[in-house]
């Protein structure tokens, strides 16, 4: 058996978002991900899951700082000033 995601599997996606495509190796360790494009930009999602949590059951803070890394990655790479 594998943990890896596959392009086939499904997950209950938020309305109006899709599936970030990450579908080895990292990604797989803390998706599914989520992302909404629309008139007032880029926004990203995860639903805390139990693999995400610590010990208090609360979202873990490796997670949290690894989805603010994953959002200003994001940003900068989106970042029209010049």
């Amino acid at each position: 058996m594998s943990d890896d995601l596959t392009r086939n599997q499904t997950f209950d996606t938020p309305e109006g978002y899709s599936i970030l495509p990450w579908h080895r190796g990292f990604g797989r360790q803390i998706g599914p991900l989520f992302e909404k494009r629309d008139e007032t930009g880029l926004t990203r999602a995860f639903r805390v899951e139990e693999y995400h949590t610590n010990g208090m059951m609360n979202a873990h803070g490796g997670m949290m700082m690894t989805f603010a890394d994953m959002a200003w990655g994001a940003a900068v790479e989106k970042d029209e000033d010049t």
